[in-house]
């Protein structure tokens, strides 16, 4: 873990933070009956990875509660490439767009999963 002091300075997070606001921005010019669905969804499945990620880091004197977090977070990851998959489909995302996407949320689950299955070196002792 080293001298990480904030979930902030974690490469997850920051990863998660830039996925979700790029996802923000694209979500901008999608069309307006997709404003309490698709675009709803995205933006909050994207937002819950880092949030997720944030609670986590706040509850490592707890194990368990640490990677039940970071599970939430995964869940949440992979809820969003759904969305990202349907956004695709309906035509309001480039296939380019799509897939830059999809490798930052692999990435990220990557990441995700590396932590969930070492919790001892991210928790407190």
């Amino acid at each position: 873990m080293g001298n990480i002091r904030s979930y902030k300075e974690l490469r997850v997070y920051q990863a998660a933070m830039d996925a979700a606001m790029r996802i923000f921005e694209l979500t901008k010019r999608f069309p307006a009956e997709e404003k309490f669905s698709m675009l709803d969804q995205m933006r909050r499945s994207s937002r819950s990875v880092c949030t997720n990620i944030a609670e986590a880091w706040r509850k490592r004197r707890y194990p368990a509660h640490f990677v039940s977090k970071l599970s939430d977070s995964e869940g949440e990851a992979e809820e969003t490439r759904v969305w990202l998959e349907f956004a695709r489909r309906c035509g309001y995302i480039t296939e380019a767009e799509a897939r830059e996407l999809d490798e930052a949320y692999d990435k990220i689950l990557g990441q995700l999963v590396r932590m969930i299955s070492e919790p001892e070196q991210w928790t407190i002792r």
